[in-house]
């Protein structure tokens, strides 16, 4: 029978983007780029968020793509950041369909129409991607926010040498955890997710996550959530120390709710730990499955 351990190992690969995953990935933003460098003036784009930081989880969506905008666009930066989130959004429905394209506070999304089973596979393909436009700010961006109705200062590139430097802390187990903490927070047993944004778990997870990793995923993991439990009511800051604080995506209800749904899932890990310690390890791996979601092996 599959160990525990091995069972850990086994779900931490099905969360790891594959050949034929990142190469659909590729083809899709590739597709996006070439298009929407036929309606704006772009100085450059390039892939963000947890897809380019290696800590994105199944199934693959929202994959972040940024869109510098040359000075010949600069007339958006004075307007209402609503403003270049319909101009985008308007061109994207012209290739995409309406029904395909929506307004975020920050973003446009496209959903390509693909099918998730109950497996939570997608036959290798991207589900959706997110636009993000931007303007630089010496080393840094700018990015409408339609929430605040204010362009907001970010810098992704800090995010991801932040999340290197984590991972290499944690003896290169790090983003496999956050990846497994995602995947539960992405779960349909919960409704709407419990954290949002899930960028907020990758940002507690660099206070969070630390030590030395100690060999075991069932005890880290326990812990994880038990820690996150902890600290999900606290202030938690743009890592890169420019824009509004990550944690503002929830108002004190939401976070409230977070918090119990991460104590429920820290003493449920501590149920499935104590079946491994009885012996009964067939027990404990369903119990890791009704915690995580389909993902989670059995055999």
């Amino acid at each position: 029978m599959l160990t525990v351990d091995d069972a850990f190992r086994k779900f931490k690969s099905r969360l790891e983007l594959n050949d034929r995953e990142q190469k659909n990935a590729s083809a899709r933003q590739t597709e996006v780029r070439d298009y929407l460098v036929t309606k704006f003036g772009i100085e450059r784009s390039f892939l963000t968020g947890s897809y380019a930081r290696y800590t994105k989880t199944k199934p693959l969506k929202d994959i972040d793509i940024f869109f510098v905008l040359k000075e010949s666009e600069k007339p958006f930066r004075s307007k209402a950041p609503s403003v270049i989130i319909g101009d985008f959004y308007d061109a994207l429905v012209e290739k995409y369909g309406k029904s395909a394209v929506r307004k975020q506070s920050r973003s446009v999304n496209v959903d390509f129409g693909v099918v998730i089973d109950a497996e939570d596979n997608t036959d290798y393909r991207v589900v959706s991607v997110d636009v993000v436009p931007a303007f630089a700010s010496g080393d840094d961006y700018e990015i409408p926010d339609t929430d605040t109705g204010k362009w907001i200062k970010t810098n992704p590139e800090i995010h991801a040498r932040k999340a290197t430097a984590a991972h290499q802390a944690f003896s290169n187990e790090w983003k496999g955890l956050v990846r497994m903490v995602k995947y539960w927070n992405n779960h349909a047993r919960h409704g709407e997710k419990p954290v949002k944004p899930s960028f907020l778990i990758e940002v507690m997870a660099l206070q969070c996550l630390y030590g030395n990793w100690q060999g075991r995923f069932d005890y880290e993991i326990q812990g994880f959530f038990s820690t996150l439990a902890d600290r999900v009511l606290d202030t938690w800051p743009d890592p890169a120390g420019l824009g509004p604080a990550i944690s503002d995506g929830m108002d004190t209800a939401r976070k409230q709710r977070a918090r119990e749904l991460l104590m429920a899932a820290s003493r449920d890990a501590t149920v499935a730990i104590d079946h491994a310690r009885r012996g009964r390890n067939g027990e404990a791996l369903k119990a890791w499955r009704a915690l995580f979601g389909p993902k989670f092996p059995l055999s």
